[in-house]
């Protein structure tokens, strides 16, 4: 039996129709090569997703300049000929299988774990620890330097001409990251942002270099290529922050985004998930706000591979689009089991027993049908 639940119907973003309503959230693998190059094998993988059926893939994030963007060893970047090249592989691998395809831009800011000597808006110690399995450095968070005006011309630039990258390379789009504590989140954060200029202080200059980014990037790529953005209240190194004046703030942010010509907002959930965190610490409800304020389509995040939990959400008209992170990695056919009536293949944090790489996952995997589970 074929089923036709709401979240298998087809959506628009611009211009471009998708199959259904399930996103393929973006997830840091750290599969790249040491030059930020992407593989045959990331290739391989993400057109996996697209054979299974996900409307849209969004890839996890390359980083945008050489000189202080990378979060993380073996992540891609899309800064150089050679690392377009190898973009260009993996959405010729997506687009053989159908799939629709946007590449996530990122700037890690303070919370590098790669680079000696990391900036931001100001110059705070992140709060927490650096991620377990992202390379080899751990411990606190540097203190990053404070950026200079000519210093954000520069990361501005870089984003720019990633995107124009991206669309050369053949993606549908690219996804702007001010969301979980990378830099542009870090502007946003009053917490981490002590500015006394154009991009400090208020909340409304505080979303002013996300706004320039997007409205920047879609002046130099076509008028068809997608530019949306992904924003978050929890961050990775602090997941239970929420925006401290709840609906206040989102109406500014949120109108920021949709002013400077975003095509769609994707509101990322940390740890506890959308039940959580695509809230107010009111209660209010973020996804459906965003839609009525803007008329944008909003991806929701976070633990909804429970099919009643997607089709509320769509059914209702709390949001457009559901991304799937974690399940999706151990599921690269949920829409296909889905329609199915096939169970799902539960996640288990087993998976990472080997490290956070797509080679790891293939090892766990490899041993997961040689020997069952252990």
């Amino acid at each position: 039996m074929t089923h036709t639940f709401p979240v298998l119907q087809e959506n628009t973003i611009k211009t471009s129709t998708f199959s259904n309503r399930y996103v393929l959230a973006p997830m840091s693998r750290a599969s790249a090569g040491a030059d930020g190059v992407p593989t045959e094998n990331m290739a391989e993988y993400y057109a996996g997703f697209a054979r299974g059926g996900y409307g849209l893939i969004i890839t996890e994030g390359a980083f945008t300049d050489e000189k202080w963007a990378q979060c993380y060893f073996g992540q891609p970047g899309l800064v150089n000929d050679v690392q377009e090249m190898g973009w260009q592989r993996v959405v010729k691998a997506i687009k053989a299988e159908g799939g629709k395809v946007i590449l996530q831009l990122i700037h890690a800011g303070a919370v590098s774990q790669h680079i000696m000597e990391p900036v931001a808006p100001s110059p705070v110690r992140p709060a927490g620890s650096m991620l377990q399995g992202y390379g080899h450095r751990q411990g606190d968070y540097d203190v990053p330097d404070e950026l200079s005006l000519a210093q954000i011309e520069i990361i501005k630039r870089g984003f720019c001409q990633a995107a124009l990258r991206a669309e050369v390379a053949g993606f549908d789009g690219v996804e702007i990251h001010c969301a979980n504590g990378y830099l542009l989140d870090q502007f946003l954060t009053a917490e981490t942002n002590l500015r006394q200029d154009q991009y400090g202080g208020t909340l409304e200059n505080r979303i002013r270099l996300t706004q320039e980014i997007i409205q920047e990037a879609q002046g130099a790529t076509k008028s068809d290529f997608i530019v949306g953005v992904r924003l978050s209240q929890a961050k990775a190194n602090i997941q239970d922050y929420f925006w401290p004046n709840g609906l206040a703030d989102a109406k500014v942010i949120f109108q920021a985004v949709a002013d400077a010509g975003a095509d769609f907002i994707h509101l990322a959930s940390e740890k506890e998930g959308y039940a959580v965190h695509s809230y107010t610490e009111a209660g209010e409800n973020l996804t459906a706000y965003a839609r009525d304020l803007t008329g944008l389509p909003v991806i929701a995040n976070g633990g909804l591979h429970v099919i009643a939990d997607a089709n509320e959400l769509i059914a209702s008209g709390k949001a457009d689009f559901v991304s799937i992170g974690k399940t999706a990695m151990l599921n690269p056919d949920l829409p296909k089991r889905v329609a199915e009536g096939r169970e799902l293949q539960e996640f288990t944090f087993d998976m990472f027993k080997y490290g956070v790489t797509i080679e790891a996952q293939q090892q766990w995997e490899e041993e997961q049908a040689a020997f069952g589970p252990t």
